[in-house]
């Protein structure tokens, strides 16, 4: 299959490198990487007002009606630049009101958040759990017509930020929690990658109204987590693509015994490999992507296939890269250690590269149905 962006594409994806490139230099990225809750409220602002907020999201509730396939886009380039924003989060909550959610929850949440009035953000693991896809241990206890929660949700990203919740409980339904709801509270957990936080919310006897509660059950957010991991799969490759340029101009720069490092053999072979490992992540997630758009059936195994590859060439080339640096790569003066802990905590949420092959294997491995029995 021949796969190329149209002009409309090109030019998304122009505006956001241009865009993000002015807006997160690397100095502004440490000054929210050492502020208290990491979040941009300007850049926020400036993203909804370029349509971002609501990019893949349907025009009749506020959004631009774009595909994945611009998703995808637009998130190589946040990975690129890796710019902290709460926009993947909410990205998530907007598919689900989008897929799952009922026409007065899309009128009330939906429309806000495309136009990045409000952000939610997803909590779905339990404390203690093993943060598996789909598992969960939230009981949604009956309360007359809504339900009560009771428990801890952790590795809640850019909760700081959010206005409401997604809950995801043992049933398999979700659940729009407010952050200012009683009982609700919201901790910051330590984590490797000072750009996107996460934290821990509590909910202590919070009540839920049946009205909020998305008609949604467990197997209709399949497609909501197939979406969400090609967009975070784009991510990864963004990360990859620009630690894969600084390494490639460092060995061209950087001289030894009056040679760039690029001509040496150790440093030419491992910059080929960040190479292959780059356009084979970008190959998977932009099949995946166009699978999201124009063959669904297809989506699962190629969703899966993404952000497993994605997944490592995430954290792979960045490591690469701080090698090909030598010393200066390992200070914390140098940004190569800000991608590489973006990259490791890509690889390791909604699903990290061993589970997302495993579910490859057995779709691929899967027997073939009894002619005799269809």
């Amino acid at each position: 299959m021949y796969f190329d962006l149209t002009d409309e594409q090109q030019a998304i994806k122009a505006t956001a490198h241009d865009f993000l490139a002015s807006r997160f230099k690397s100095e502004r990225i440490r000054e929210l990487a050492a502020s208290e809750d990491g979040f941009d409220a300007a850049g926020w602002g400036e993203m909804a007002e370029l349509g971002w907020t609501g990019l893949a999201l349907p025009e009749e509730w506020g959004g631009q009606g774009l595909g994945i396939v611009e998703l995808a886009i637009l998130f190589e380039e946040m990975g690129y630049a890796l710019a902290p924003s709460p926009l993947f989060s909410s990205t998530i909550v907007g598919l689900a009101l989008t897929l799952c959610g009922s026409d007065d929850q899309r009128d009330r949440y939906l429309r806000p958040l495309a136009a990045g009035e409000r952000r939610g953000s997803p909590a779905l693991w339990d404390a203690g759990s093993p943060a598996s896809p789909g598992e969960f241990t939230m009981e949604a206890k009956a309360d007359g017509d809504g339900i009560v929660l009771d428990g801890v949700k952790t590795m809640v990203a850019d909760a700081a930020s959010a206005d409401f919740f997604v809950v995801a409980t043992a049933d398999g339904r979700r659940h729009l929690v407010e952050r200012d709801a009683e009982g609700v509270s919201v901790t910051a957990e330590p984590s490797i990658d000072l750009t996107r936080r996460f934290s821990s919310v509590g909910l202590d006897g919070v009540r839920v109204a049946a009205a909020d509660t998305l008609p949604g059950e467990a197997a209709d957010y399949f497609p909501v987590f197939h979406r969400l991991c090609v967009a975070l799969a784009a991510e990864s490759t963004g990360i990859a693509q620009r630690t894969m340029e600084m390494a490639v101009a460092y060995a061209k720069d950087r001289q030894q015994f009056g040679r760039p490092i690029g001509a040496y053999q150790a440093v030419s072979h491992r910059c080929a490999q960040m190479l292959l490992e780059t356009e084979n992540a970008r190959s998977t997630v932009y099949g995946a992507a166009w699978a999201a758009d124009a063959e669904p059936e297809s989506l699962p195994l190629a969703a899966s296939m993404a952000k497993a590859y994605a997944s490592d060439a995430g954290w792979r080339v960045p490591n690469a890269s701080i090698q090909v640096h030598g010393g200066i790569g390992f200070t914390w003066e140098h940004d190569l250690h800000f991608f590489l802990k973006r990259g490791r905590a890509n690889a390791a949420i909604f699903g990290d590269a061993k589970w997302h092959r495993e579910r490859v294997a057995d779709a691929v491995l899967a027997p073939a149905p009894d002619p005799a029995a269809l």
